[in-house]
């Protein structure tokens, strides 16, 4: 957007697209502003704009405009706090002589966003948590064309197909907040379309979101939607193998199998010489896996390949294989920075954010390779390919 543009919207009082702020010191109310433009409810088509810097009735609030401010402000799209990720532009601009740092936010192709559970509309020239019924009519006009992969209809599936019962029991309490729960009169079919599981035409048709968070049998639509665990007594793949399992069934099942196999496998040796207390030191460190294996879970393809993810421990090291290379922003010089993340599935990962699979978005690399370090472990090492990307986790020496 131009100078006039900007200035035009900035002096414009009434309107619903326009929220002004003096300063950055409510970042709640801020993300509640971002959530509600990227929702869009008015359809207006155009992008709401968020003004930091300026005083309610319009008068500059000399706010000093710094890199760390626009970084705290652009930091708001991805901590995992608004689901799904905005779509924004942070820029330092002046407008009519006064230093404004200003949040351009794009109406979602995927509503309903939510920011903490809370579906937050403009209404007028204020803001207010959305309804049922508006929560509905953001269903509605969620647009079909370009949607992500995770977001595509499965017209050979049926409700029948989603465990229901695993939906209301584990899924909904921990994406919407309790009071919206108490409060919420609608039916499951209206449910499963707010979480994106559904989509509601002439009937309930589920997502291949849906399938795969809570799908009776993922594997029945997307076939790759495993993963194959391989335990060999050696160093080679062709030494024997000591155990081999291929674990399936819904998103939340699958997380907590990974996990019990992890605690299973782990080797833990106990020192009782260096200190008075005892040491007890894993082979690996299980945060490191997890964060590895969920990070194949979330950025894999399960688009065009019947490949599953791939973990295999050696004697000496386990390797962790996902289909799919790099994605969007990441490449192979930039794959693992700090900071650095995109999204191939993007919906997936607001189900594992709001499971508590994934705590913070785009950190997950970082603390894998803090707690290799922290345990002793060798350093973490990357394989980038355009079709694949390996995570090698080396033995503690």
């Amino acid at each position: 957007m131009n100078d006039q543009e900007l200035e035009f919207l900035l002096n414009d009082l009434e309107s619903d697209r326009v929220e002004r702020k003096a300063s950055i010191s409510d970042k709640n109310k801020l993300c509640e502003a971002i959530c509600a433009f990227a929702n869009d409810l008015p359809n207006h088509q155009l992008p709401g704009v968020l003004f930091i810097g300026v005083n309610d009735n319009g008068s500059c609030a000399n706010l000093s405009i710094d890199d760390r401010l626009l970084v705290t402000l652009a930091a708001m799209r991805s901590d995992g706090n608004i689901l799904p990720f905005p779509t924004m532009i942070v820029q330092k601009r002046n407008i009519g002589g006064c230093e404004l740092a200003v949040v351009i936010v794009e109406p979602s192709d995927a509503p309903p966003v939510r920011f903490n559970g809370r579906v937050w509309i403009r209404v007028g020239p204020r803001r207010a948590t959305a309804t049922a019924e508006e929560e509905r009519r953001l269903a509605e006009k969620r647009r079909s064309k370009d949607l992500p992969f995770d977001l595509r209809t499965l017209t050979s599936a049926s409700l029948d197909d989603l465990d229901l019962e695993l939906f209301l029991r584990v899924y909904l309490p921990s994406s919407v907040a309790d009071e919206i729960l108490q409060e919420n009169q609608r039916s499951i079919e209206q449910q499963l379309a707010g979480a994106r599981f559904a989509k509601i035409e002439q009937t309930a048709t589920p997502t291949i979101l849906g399938v795969l968070v809570v799908g009776n049998d993922p594997r029945q639509f997307v076939p790759c939607a495993y993963v194959q665990f391989l335990r060999i007594d050696g160093t080679e793949l062709t030494d024997p193998i000591k155990d081999q399992k291929e674990i399936s069934g819904s998103l939340i099942d699958v997380l907590r199998m990974l996990d019990e196999i992890f605690q299973a496998h782990i080797s833990v040796a106990t020192d009782i010489t260096a200190q008075p207390i005892e040491i007890r030191q894993p082979d690996y460190p299980i945060v490191s896996l997890q964060q590895i294996a969920r990070n194949a879970v979330m950025h894999r393809t399960y688009e065009g390949t019947n490949a599953p993810v791939r973990i295999t421990w050696f004697n000496d090291r386990i390797e962790i294989q996902n289909p799919g290379g790099p994605f969007g922003q990441v490449n192979r010089q930039n794959f693992g920075q700090p900071g650095i993340t995109d999204y191939r599935n993007p919906h997936l990962a607001e189900a594992m954010k709001n499971l508590g699979y994934v705590q913070r978005f785009g950190v997950g690399i970082q603390l894998a390779r803090q707690q290799i370090q922290k345990n002793g472990n060798p350093p973490l090492e990357f394989a980038i390919e355009d079709t694949y990307v390996l995570a090698t986790l080396k033995r503690k020496p």
